[in-house]
């Protein structure tokens, strides 16, 4: 039987797990403390924690399921990306970013995607399994270890990367809630942004579970027609319900939406696209709703026909978003040298 990982279960997991050895209670939050505070990479190092409780651990559970199989790290320092590999064999992508405000990592939710998005890397060879808990939260601790080595911490979480979030949800929420957690690594949920390309249930359900996460939908486009050239999941979910969810998750979180939008040259970066997305924008404006449009110089991928917009085409859909009052920003371009493409290194190692 494949042992899972610790780091995937929570307190009351934990206790009653401890308890079924035979244990006392309070040794379930010595080990959580060590796993989720201390980011022990070896149940040996649980120095307060009986030898032969350390060896029960062992045969049932592995502590990391994760190892680094390339770091790719981008001249300026401001991007490392890297490659780990799964139990069964399966890798998966996260990206750490440095800003000026703080660190962040992207991560993955799932082995490959099957949403299908024409710009995408990640989707070309499908969806292989969904990502644990357990498998999420490594990709933060282990990248924490191998950045800072003990001497500091992220401060930020984008679940951005390989997978649709809300195709893998109750994983996703655990992980979060463990991420979260007061008795564990305690990072405010306000630092955490989880993006969706559009599935309106995966965003009502989201906005009930009372977090106050960022909520960044990946729009790309501005209307049904030009949605579902780029993205097949615009066939069954038009727009007019995904912004009326969103619009719902603002109304019971409070929290600003995010809308991204990877600029393609010729596809969706005219000055008309630009004035509707004002106006898409401006119509939930006019409700209370906040709104921040995030334009993306789309990361090219090997295997798709799109190219990224121009400098100069990107600045002047910004004006014209910013002559409407929508706030707007250019992502800035990182770590376009080490396979910036969402699941390229993935594929560039299969």
């Amino acid at each position: 039987m494949q042992r899972r990982s610790i780091r995937e279960l929570d307190h009351r997991e934990l206790s009653d797990v401890i308890a079924g050895m035979g244990e006392k209670n309070y040794r379930a939050g010595q080990i959580y403390e060590w796993v989720h505070r201390k980011n022990a990479a070896d149940f040996d190092v649980m120095s307060n924690i009986s030898l032969s409780l350390r060896e029960k651990l062992k045969d049932e559970f592995i502590l990391d399921p994760l190892s680094i199989v390339k770091r790719q790290d981008a001249g300026d320092g401001s991007t490392s990306k890297f490659l780990f590999s799964l139990p069964d064999g399966e890798t998966i992508e996260s990206v750490w970013m440095h800003y000026r405000h703080g660190d962040s990592i992207c991560v993955s939710s799932q082995v490959g995607c099957r949403m299908g998005c024409k710009f995408c890397a990640s989707t070309i060879d499908g969806l292989s399994r969904d990502l644990t808990a357990g498998e999420m939260l490594s990709q933060v601790y282990d990248i924490e270890r191998e950045m800072y080595r003990g001497e500091g911490r992220i401060s930020g979480i984008i679940i951005m990367g390989m997978g649709e979030p809300f195709d893998n949800y109750d994983n996703v929420i655990k992980f979060i809630r463990l991420l979260s957690d007061e008795a564990g690594r305690n990072l405010s949920a306000r630092h955490i942004t989880i993006s969706t390309c559009g599935i309106v249930e995966g965003i009502n359900k989201l906005a009930a579970e009372e977090l106050p996460l960022t909520l960044a939908l990946s729009l790309h486009a501005p209307n049904d027609e030009l949605r579902k050239r780029i993205m097949p999941i615009a066939n069954a979910y038009p727009l007019d319900q995904v912004i009326a969810a969103c619009k719902g998750y603002f109304e019971k979180t409070g929290r600003r939406l995010t809308f991204e939008y990877s600029m393609m040259r010729g596809v969706n970066d005219d000055k008309h696209c630009a004035k509707e997305l004002a106006g898409l924008c401006r119509e939930l404006m006019s409700d209370g709703v906040l709104v921040h449009v995030n334009l993306i110089p789309l990361n090219e991928v090997r295997e798709r026909e799109l190219a990224r917009s121009d400098r100069e085409t990107i600045d002047r859909f910004k004006i014209i978003l910013e002559k409407n009052r929508i706030n707007v920003t250019i992502r800035r371009e990182m770590g376009s040298e080490i396979d910036a493409a969402c699941g390229q290194l993935r594929r560039d190692n299969r």
